[in-house]
């Protein structure tokens, strides 16, 4: 069969990099195909690829066009998107670390660890921010009780409201709380990119960073481009949610960023009146992912309706209620966070980016 841009193509649609719901064409990364003898030139857009993920991605596509019987060579050259930027977010003065809160599933109660683990940390004496990446489905103002919108100063800088003895930023506080947030991917990487650098964060020992769930570009774009510290990851005990974790371990992994250990949110009921505790989503499915990629089980949270009550009020558990056993297990998360933080001095490879 003599082979043909369109076949090539084909074959390029088979592609799909870890972290992309769509393959390369689909997802309009291959930008032109061309075939001079049995040279073949593939142009493909970075795309909120990380290095390592481009790296097997490019690995990939000359392996799978080379397979063509009377294709001899396959030259793949990579662009940088238009408008796209071409250097790291980097570092953020007067930050010590950055520390990602992650899940690639939602509705684990992500954004309810990073709250009472930042204010936790707080209670520390630490100096904490709280940043809310996740613009489609903000949810920190309720949870922290705070609605007004933040001060601009010196005409593009934003100072962030102060709520529990931390800084934090969310787009909930920027658009009306019944608007639905229906932007592309760019768009969303350009906010991200403004609350961190445009925001005064001041001096701060940790800023904790809500990852909205998944690995698409607001996630990709932070692990490539910013410093980060370390991560965490949370997850619940069902199977079905260590199955989209791993990928998200995965992620971070290959781009060097330390996983400081897995949370299992969710981790049981408990019984407010007799203390009985009910296995609703199985057990030992944190453990099984911590041994797995031999990291700690930092800490496993029940459900409590404590917790609920805290977050809908505005007044995290960890605050309105610090003597609460499940205040204890937060402290005691807080605590192994700190001290990996320190051990790691903060430092974590220098991001490498594609011009």
């Amino acid at each position: 069969m003599e082979v043909t841009v369109d076949l090539i193509r084909e074959r390029l649609a088979e592609i799909r990099p870890a972290g992309l719901k769509k393959d390369i064409v689909a997802a309009g990364m291959i930008r032109d195909v061309r075939m001079e003898g049995a040279r073949v030139e593939v142009e493909m857009l970075r795309g909120p690829l990380p290095q390592p993920i481009l790296d097997a991605t490019l690995e990939e596509i000359r392996r799978s066009v080379g397979a063509f019987d009377g294709v001899a060579s396959v030259d793949v050259k990579v662009t940088q998107p238009q408008g796209a930027p071409g250097q790291e977010i980097g570092p953020i003065p007067g930050v010590e670390h950055i520390l990602a809160v992650s899940s690639t599933k939602g509705g684990v109660g992500k954004s309810t660890v990073s709250v009472n683990l930042a204010c936790s940390l707080a209670r520390r004496g630490l100096r904490v921010g709280l940043l809310d990446a996740d613009v489609y489905g903000p949810s920190m103002p309720t949870m922290l009780g705070v609605s007004r919108r933040p001060e601009v100063v010196d005409g593009n800088k934003v100072k962030p409201p102060e709520a529990h003895g931390i800084r934090f930023i969310s787009m909930g506080l920027l658009v009306d709380d019944t608007a639905p947030v229906i932007w592309r991917g760019p768009l969303v990487t350009g906010v991200l990119r403004q609350f961190i650098k445009d925001v005064m964060w001041g001096d701060l020992d940790v800023l904790v960073v809500d990852l909205p769930p998944g690995t698409g570009d607001a996630q990709l774009t932070l692990v490539q481009q910013v410093p980060l510290s370390g991560a965490v990851v949370v997850t619940t005990p069902q199977d079905v949610s260590l199955l989209d974790v791993e990928r998200g371990v995965a992620m971070f992994r290959q781009v060097n960023t330390p996983v400081i250990g897995v949370v299992e949110n969710m981790s049981g009921l408990v019984c407010g009146q007799c203390g009985y505790r009910d296995e609703l989503f199985g057990s030992g499915g944190g453990a099984a992912l911590a041994e797995r990629f031999e990291v700690p089980l930092l800490a496993q949270i029940p459900i409590v309706e404590d917790i609920r009550k805290g977050g809908d009020g505005g007044v995290p558990v960890v605050v309105g209620q610090p003597d609460n056993p499940v205040s204890g297990i937060y402290d005691g998360l807080s605590a192994r966070v700190a001290d990996a933080l320190s051990a790691g001095e903060g430092q974590a490879p220098a991001p490498r980016i594609v011009g």
